[in-house]
């Protein structure tokens, strides 16, 4: 086994000697040596397991804005260090970060980093959290929960962002580590899931259902609309519908815009009246707390108070513009207590991104 690899649980052997990944629903079966389509994960050539491969090996490291996640009832304001490893459990043909995501190790992973070495980065550079981010922490589950652990040792929080794409045991396991995740819903169709992502709706919306009724962890939600993909009324009514009824009417929603990339680069980018159609049908279908992303639109972009509807925190893209909650998170105009984690006061990092060296950091 490489210096960088660990033995990883959830996986299962089967009849014929090849090993079933049980990390998420796609279920890769491999043979000794042979690697998943994340490919960050592997059966052991002994045959004994799986392993990971690149443990404590990452993209590279940056403080982010929270509110670049996207979160925004998260402590907003507040400053997170971001990052991931190469490969992905999904294959989504607009993916945006595919440089990391569909990359090799070899070629992208070029920052060492141990979870105490990033607690300690996260410390010292006065990030709130760490988010781990880029590509999905579902296919580096134990370096992800590792450095959680690490983290909150020194009262740092954690953020998954994820396409939710896991199996239920893994599932515990990662989300027990967190304490707020961005979860990437791609669409609201099971055609869209195959044909773009190939992959399945359903595993994603159970993980947003045990997120939100059997956890704690502050779950907001994130769709990229794809003109002429997932955009249509019909489409956008049913998924808005089914977060206020299945979900919460306070889970906040973001719509965000496409620009082409990876292997669709002829499909135009979104327009943002796509965007603020989509508000206004989840607005209408009675969520609290949808948000216009990727696109400048500061009046979309705001948190109103579902009573009174008054701007309680202003935003241009990542900077706060406003700031009209008190220390318990409540409007300052009718009292209202507002969804989410707020501290007794909101950050002032803004909308910098800070790349980081994170070897200075090692002990």
């Amino acid at each position: 086994m490489d210096d960088d690899c660990v033995k990883v649980d959830y996986w299962t052997k089967l009849e014929d000697g090849r090993i079933e990944c049980r990390v998420c629903p796609r279920f890769c079966h491999m043979r000794a040596g042979q690697r998943g389509l994340c490919f960050v994960r592997r059966a052991r050539e002994d045959g004994d397991g799986m392993e990971l491969t690149g443990y404590g090996r990452s993209t590279g490291f940056c403080v982010d804005p929270i509110e670049k996640k996207p979160l925004n009832h998260f402590l907003p304001g507040s400053a997170v260090l971001s990052f991931g490893t190469a490969g992905c459990n999904l294959a989504c043909a607009f993916c945006q970060n595919w440089d990391i995501s569909k990359s090799r190790e070899t070629q992208r992973l070029s920052s060492f980093a141990m979870p105490e070495t990033i607690a300690r980065a996260a410390e010292r550079l006065g990030c709130a959290s760490v988010a781990y981010t880029y590509n999905d922490p579902t296919i580096f589950l134990e370096y992800a929960v590792d450095t959680a652990e690490a983290c909150r040792a020194r009262a740092i929080k954690n953020v998954a962002v994820t396409a939710g794409f896991i199996c239920e045991e893994p599932r515990k396991r990662l989300f027990a580590a967190m304490d707020a995740a961005n979860v990437d819903l791609k669409a609201f169709t099971e055609r869209f899931y195959e044909k773009r992502c190939a992959g399945k709706l359903a595993p994603v919306l159970d993980t947003l259902k045990y997120l939100i009724h059997e956890t704690s962890v502050w779950t907001e939600i994130t769709t990229l609309l794809i003109p002429g993909e997932n955009d249509g009324e019909e489409e956008l009514d049913a998924l808005t519908k089914w977060v206020a009824k299945e979900l919460k009417p306070d889970v906040p929603l973001h719509f965000t815009a496409f620009h082409p990339d990876y292997h669709m680069r002829e499909t135009p980018p979104t327009p943002l009246a796509t965007l603020q159609k989509a508000r206004a049908i989840g607005i209408a279908n009675g969520l609290h707390h949808v948000y216009v992303g990727n696109l400048r639109d500061p009046a979309r972009e705001a948190t109103l108070c579902p009573t009174c509807g008054a701007r309680c925190i202003g935003r241009d893209r990542y900077e706060i513009t406003e700031y009209r909650l008190d220390a318990e998170g409540r409007c300052a105009g009718c009292g209202t207590k507002m969804a989410g984690v707020f501290a007794d006061k909101p950050g002032t990092w803004g909308s910098r991104r800070l790349p980081v060296a994170i070897e200075q950091f090692a002990a």
